[in-house]
């Protein structure tokens, strides 16, 4: 009877182990659940719509820049230039951009200075495109996005009806390849976990909760101007991180809306670039999301690598429990973890509209990602992206 009453009470300490699996996963989903979409904007555009000015920034983005320029130029918006800025590329984007755009008058191709000392290559971009920008309201987007027809109206809806100084738009991600499906997914929820959804970033008069998406940023070109523009940022990492922080700061209104039906991006197409990409701003962005003082910036270089643990440790323990290598209350706790894990992988997978089957890699996904992070942190503020070397503030 006592051999039996402990095996129970192992098993009831193991499952109540568990039980943040459960808990956290399930109060993150409904953080995400409070947002708001661009889909219940109007698709027409107000009779005195503002003039705006899409800039996109663009080194060595050959592979996107012919189907964004396209995408942009379809745009059902009735006022609008679009400025793409060659940001010194060495693989023909300029030349592919204006052959793109070659017969609309709303197109131009800017070749901008020399980097200066001490700006990031993409804020130098944007800080010239702006310069060139006649429009009363400008949006910053990347070349690997693509635009739907009705993003800009639906957007300058939002945008009034919220009496926006920063409306940034969350659009879909276009995950093709095997190891995108697996590692992307991890990375966002560690991102939607840590800010909530829209309206939680909305509604925050706390600069450290606001978050910006530098694939879509629409703003107010006097706001912008008044408030140092991207120069303002120009040696941060996460520059639309910092822009929302430092707009919010200033008590201007910074918004976030979910656009998955009127954009589209397609970030990384491999496994370097994923790591690549994701290494240079989650540290040097992220530590602006911590309290201020240096003490807990030194923390972060630990704390991070460990944070998507959760995401492989139950199944660690699954494994060595069933092998025999652990005791088995380690099989009883890693199957309980893992199973409310994947129940709660599911429903990210069918948000994201992949294959429901990675709900069962997310293990894997988080093993990367500690891997991703613990890169990051191991290098700090020095940044390397697009063959540029930076050392971010």
């Amino acid at each position: 009877a006592e051999r039996v009453l402990l095996r129970a009470l192992t098993v009831a300490t193991a499952l109540l182990l568990a039980l943040p699996w459960l808990v956290f996963p399930g109060l993150a989903l409904w953080r995400l659940s409070r947002s708001t979409f661009l889909k219940d904007e109007r698709a027409t555009a107000p009779d005195d719509a503002p003039f705006i000015s899409i800039i996109c920034p663009a080194r060595n983005e050959a592979r996107h820049i012919d189907g964004f320029v396209r995408a942009a130029l379809a745009s059902t918006y009735p006022r609008f230039e679009l400025i793409v800025v060659d940001d010194h590329s060495t693989d023909g984007t300029g030349d592919l951009a204006r052959v793109a755009g070659a017969s609309d008058a709303r197109f131009k191709v800017i070749d901008p200075p020399p980097l200066p000392a001490g700006w990031f290559g993409k804020q130098w971009a944007c800080h010239v495109g702006a310069q060139h920008a006649r429009g009363d309201v400008m949006l910053f987007t990347d070349a690997d996005t693509r635009h739907g027809p009705e993003l800009l109206v639906r957007g300058i809806n939002a945008m009034r009806r919220r009496q926006s100084d920063l409306l940034s738009v969350a659009g879909r991600q276009e995950l093709g390849s095997f190891w995108e499906r697996v590692v992307q997914p991890a990375i966002f929820a560690t991102l939607f976990s840590t800010f909530g959804g829209t309206e939680a970033v909305s509604n925050s008069t706390r600069p450290k909760s606001k978050i910006g998406n530098g694939q879509c940023l629409l703003v107010r070109h006097d706001t912008y101007r008044a408030l140092g523009g991207h120069e303002a940022v120009r040696a941060y990492a996460a520059e639309d991180l910092m822009l929302a922080q430092q707009w919010c700061a200033a008590g201007k209104r910074v918004h976030l809306v979910g656009g998955l039906e009127y954009m589209s991006t397609r970030m990384y197409g491999s496994l370097g670039e994923i790591i690549e990409g994701w290494v240079k701003k989650t540290y040097a962005g992220g530590k602006y999301v911590m309290p201020g003082h240096p003490f807990f910036r030194w923390l972060m270089r630990f704390w991070m690598p460990l944070a998507p643990s959760t995401g492989w440790i139950p199944f660690v323990a699954l494994i060595l429990g069933l092998t025999g290598i652990a005791p088995v209350s380690w099989t009883t706790f890693g199957a309980a973890a893992y199973g409310v894990s994947v129940l709660y992988w599911l429903v990210i997978m069918r948000l994201m509209e992949l294959p429901l089957a990675y709900a069962f890699l997310h293990p894997l996904g988080a093993l990367v990602a500690s891997y991703i992070y613990l890169k990051a942190a191991w290098k700090g503020d020095n940044v390397t992206w697009k063959s540029r070397t930076y050392v971010a503030r």
